[in-house]
């Protein structure tokens, strides 16, 4: 892990986290893909890793900088940090855009994507029966999430909870969407519009004075409901960090071709000419979730008409989304050599 972080290095990490926010928000995109090819990905596993029985003892003990030193703290808060930003800033410019430009905006991720998979792959020398055989695990597993069909919101607290747990694994699994896979739970509208929705009314409210919240049933189920969720997601965070901890330590090159597999299979979710289905009242109406927007249900892909210049300017997305990760790899070449 890094020690000392120059000013710029600082910066850099926090629009490091800006992207991985930014990612996390988009259903079919993983912020674990921002980490891997930004380079930071086995520090932020390791973090993570830190953060346990002995780093709670420093914390209550009081030891504050025993505590930031042992967990890697600096670099957690930078990322974090980052992360925050982007949900105030970068992710609300990619609602409007996808919003406004929807197929432009995935054909550039669909490029960064295909960028990515060269990136991780180019320098990988260990191909052989073994790696090429667990590659293609990969391969299957990310093409048959691609496909499944969603099921239908589950409010039950022990179901909310190993959502949580599963949900974060777009952070620390790369090709994995925790919001793709909240859509394919039945969960989405309920855990990551709902219910911050609910937390944020509830601020709102504190700040006047109102209390009046603590007497409406639904706005304390659902508040239960959020928090059931984020403890979930900090013990997915911390549970699989140990694990792929101790997986990139034995067994490196098997999880990087895993990683390569799941990742190309994981395209499927980002194709770029698709059609979103939404779900709908048994009278056929569009259902709208608390934000007076249409509940995505799934999406229906099709092949690209390349008699209309639509497809054409997407074309040259993908190619924009794939030379944005090359220039990712020019620059961490360069910064190497300055070093």
């Amino acid at each position: 892990m890094s020690s000392v972080r120059t000013t710029k290095d600082q910066l850099l990490l926090i629009l490091k986290g800006l992207f991985m926010g930014a990612a996390n928000k988009v259903p079919g995109v993983s912020g674990g893909i921002v980490a891997f090819v930004g380079g930071f990905y086995e520090e932020f596993i390791y973090s993570l890793q830190k953060i346990n029985l002995k780093a709670f003892k420093l914390l209550i003990s009081g030891r504050l900088r025993s505590f930031v030193q042992y967990t890697n703290g600096r670099f957690l808060a930078l990322l974090i940090l980052g992360m925050l930003i982007s949900y105030f800033s970068i992710s609300k410019v990619l609602d409007y855009f996808l919003a406004q430009k929807e197929l432009y905006v995935w054909s550039a991720f669909f490029g960064m994507i295909l960028g990515s998979i060269y990136y991780i792959a180019k320098d990988f020398n260990h191909w052989n029966k073994k790696t090429i055989s667990i590659g293609f695990i990969g391969l299957l597993i990310g093409i048959s999430i691609s496909f499944l069909n969603p099921a239908k919101e589950n409010d039950n607290l022990v179901f909310i909870f190993i959502c949580g747990m599963i949900s974060v694994s777009g952070m620390t699994l790369p090709g994995l969407s925790g919001s793709f896979i909240l859509i394919l739970l039945g969960n989405y509208v309920l855990l990551l519009v709902d219910s911050v929705n609910a937390l944020y009314d509830t601020f709102s409210e504190i700040v006047t004075g109102d209390l009046s919240f603590v007497k409406n049933p639904k706005r304390i189920n659902t508040l239960k409901i959020l928090a059931v969720f984020t403890t979930g997601s900090a013990t997915g965070l911390v549970t699989l960090s140990h694990v792929l901890s101790y997986v990139l330590k034995n067994y490196k090159n098997n999880t990087t071709v895993l990683i390569i597999g799941f990742i190309t299979g994981s395209l499927g979710v980002v194709w770029p000419w698709k059609k979103t289905i939404y779900k709908t009242s048994a009278s056929g109406n569009i259902l709208l979730d608390s934000n007076d927007k249409k509940i995505i249900s799934n999406y229906e892909r099709y092949f690209p008409n390349f008699e209309i210049s639509e497809t054409w300017w997407a074309i040259l997305f993908i190619v924009v989304g794939i030379f944005i990760l090359l220039g990712i790899d020019w620059y961490g070449k360069k910064r190497r050599e300055t070093i």
